[in-house]
């Protein structure tokens, strides 16, 4: 197996570094234009000037407060939601062994939301903030869980239809918690959370998912060799010496991290996961190891670029992010059923 990747890959390395230095410099480009983007429009020497906290005087601190406090969060949030969901969809896709398998698509990222809105429902998120990342999480871990022993020995059909299932009944508990929410206001603000957004994110956000997002990347792109053995089987993978017992956990806490977290900050965003791993696949030969990191920087440049979009063309009151990600990815999903079924492979 070793020797097979090894003669396979050697002629997609040049390939492969285009891919990651294209998508690499893309989202430097988008973040970039992200700061300097907005109601006031600030040049590229003025938004250096606010990161760096220079200058003097009252609108140098206005620019410096517009930058730290306002667009860099969201950006930050943006690249981290974006490439946690790209990389989560490529390592499901991969554990499943199924190419329409995604955390929104499935159920998973629902599951993270019931789990945050109970927090916030019961009043656990006001005695300590970490318990409302801790619900979506050990949430989304239990979806996964889940839907793993079902997809294992399924069909695509049967996994995609328990996932929806599964989105179904998260969807009608978070509902019943909305329906018994005591104050109408208490209701709007999870209903807004719940269509996913960046918006009036800060640092805190940032820090309180950030470390669960960083295990849970360095988890997922650690299995892609294994990932590689296993797109040949349980048996041929556990020949070669992979553990897949410990592989599916350890794609499972990844996935329930990254998801959970930032589910928990910025609300359920779906098909990000889905649609990055396709667009990205025949760049890297089908071979999951290399579709794990692509589709991370993928996920950050989609859910960026889908930001900016928004903000672009809303007016007073802005377009929610979970919106514009489920009109792009909705007819990329239905196009992929189409070719399916009419035995195209992605």
């Amino acid at each position: 197996m070793n020797s097979t990747i090894t003669l396979a890959s050697a002629p997609l390395v040049s390939g492969r570094a285009i891919v990651t230095v294209g998508l690499s410099v893309t989202l430097l480009v988008l973040a970039l234009l992200s700061l300097t983007f907005g109601p006031v429009d600030l040049p590229l020497g003025d938004v250096i000037t606010g990161l760096l906290g220079a200058g003097d005087g009252e609108e140098a601190l206005r620019q410096q407060l517009i930058i730290q406090d306002v667009r860099l969060p969201r950006t930050v949030l943006a690249i981290l939601t974006g490439g946690s969901l790209g990389l989560a969809g490529a390592a499901l896709q991969g554990l499943l062994r199924n190419p329409l398998a995604e955390p929104g698509l499935l159920g998973i990222s629902s599951s993270a939301s019931l789990g945050a809105v109970l927090s916030l429902y019961f009043g656990l998120a006001a005695l300590s903030p970490w318990l409302l990342p801790a619900l979506a999480m050990g949430f989304a871990a239990l979806a996964t869980v889940v839907l793993y022993v079902i997809g294992r020995r399924s069909d695509s059909l049967t996994l995609i239809l328990a996932g929806i299932a599964l989105s179904s009944l998260a969807s009608a508990l978070t509902s019943l918690a909305l329906n018994l929410a005591p104050n109408p206001t208490d209701v709007q603000d999870i209903v807004l959370w719940l269509l996913g957004s960046l918006s009036q994110r800060s640092f805190d956000d940032v820090q309180l998912c950030l470390p669960f997002v960083v295990i849970g990347a360095f988890l997922l792109l650690g299995c892609g060799r294994a990932l590689d053995a296993l797109s040949l089987g349980e048996e041929e993978a556990q020949s070669l010496g992979i553990n897949v017992v410990r592989l599916r956990k350890q794609v499972i806490v990844g996935t329930a991290l990254c998801v959970g977290a930032c589910v928990a900050i910025t609300g359920a965003i779906g098909f990000v996961g889905l649609v990055v791993p396709h667009l990205l696949r025949p760049f890297v030969a089908q071979q999951p190891s290399r579709l794990l990191l692509a589709s991370a920087l993928g996920g950050a440049v989609l859910l960026l670029a889908a930001d900016l979009l928004l903000r672009a063309v809303s007016g007073p009151r802005e377009i929610m992010l979970g919106v514009v990600t489920a009109l792009i990815g909705a007819p990329f999903f239905f196009i992929l059923v189409l070719r399916r079924r009419h035995g195209v492979s992605s």
